[in-house]
């Protein structure tokens, strides 16, 4: 894993246009070079990490991620309804939902502005960072 390369914010939607460069075993999205994602959102199908064989999987209201916990974060007690924020290796698999392997999670349930804040990070990323190297691109 490459760390220099940012982790972008992004919504599940803007991931399918997500290209994969396995030369640099990373993907790119219109021109920005990453392997790791930023996502928030609910967690709808959640068996204690893979421990019961489940796969746990995260809504932001644009599509549905597939969650690989690994280490601690198998241990803790996820629950379908809660608001989490991930960031993580991305992975498309062919014929399966994408992935995302988990490097940290937070259970954001508390606050209960984050999911309409979380959509005003993501257009704000993209406009003030994002949307300038994209026109460069194009």
């Amino acid at each position: 894993m490459d760390y220099s390369l940012a982790a972008l914010k992004l919504l599940c939607s803007q991931l399918k246009d997500a290209r994969e460069v396995p030369s640099q075993n990373s993907f790119t999205l219109g021109g920005i070079l990453f392997q790791r994602a930023w996502l928030q959102g609910v967690l709808v199908s959640a068996s204690n990490g893979h421990r019961d064989g489940g796969p746990l999987l995260l809504d932001d209201g644009t599509g549905v991620i597939e969650l690989s916990l690994s280490g601690e974060f198998r241990f803790r007690p996820w629950k379908v309804g809660m608001y989490v924020m991930v960031v993580g290796g991305y992975f498309a698999r062919a014929g399966e939902p994408p992935m995302i392997k988990v490097h940290k999670i937070v259970d954001l349930s508390s606050s209960p502005d984050r999911e309409a804040m979380w959509y005003l990070e993501v257009m704000e990323a993209y406009k003030l960072f994002y949307q300038p190297l994209v026109e460069e691109f194009t």
